[in-house]
């Protein structure tokens, strides 16, 4: 179980919010029900997100999409979570923006927003 959550907090739940980087802002979002949780940081051009993306399925649409997991013993629960774990897996889009495995969430945000600074997103 995450350290921030308790089996007496409600589910389902989803809560978001305004992250701040170098680059610019996101959004970071979680999502729980009982016996699940996902995580992701929302950019204007892809997303960092946790293992529950499916890379095929945003490959198809193009769409720049970075995942990093966790384990069952140490989940990624928070979008926070997301920002010193390991990415492990990118869609070419994502690839194209100089994302890679090994990477950090971070890096792979400040990535997509400078991306997006770039396009004038």
């Amino acid at each position: 179980m995450h350290p921030g959550f308790h089996m007496t907090e409600s589910v389902p739940s989803s809560t978001q919010r305004q992250l701040q980087f170098e680059n610019g802002s996101a959004i970071g979002t979680s999502q729980r029900w009982l016996g699940g949780q996902y995580c992701s940081v929302l950019t204007s051009v892809g997303i960092v997100g946790c293992g529950i993306y499916d890379l095929k399925t945003a490959e198809e649409f193009g769409q720049a999409i970075a995942i990093a997991k966790g384990t069952p013993t140490n989940p990624l629960v928070e979008p926070e979570d997301l920002l010193d774990a390991k990415i492990v897996g990118t869609t070419a889009k994502a690839a194209e923006l100089g994302i890679k495995a090994g990477d950090t969430g971070r890096a792979a945000i400040e990535a997509m927003l400078a991306a997006s600074s770039s396009a004038g997103a």
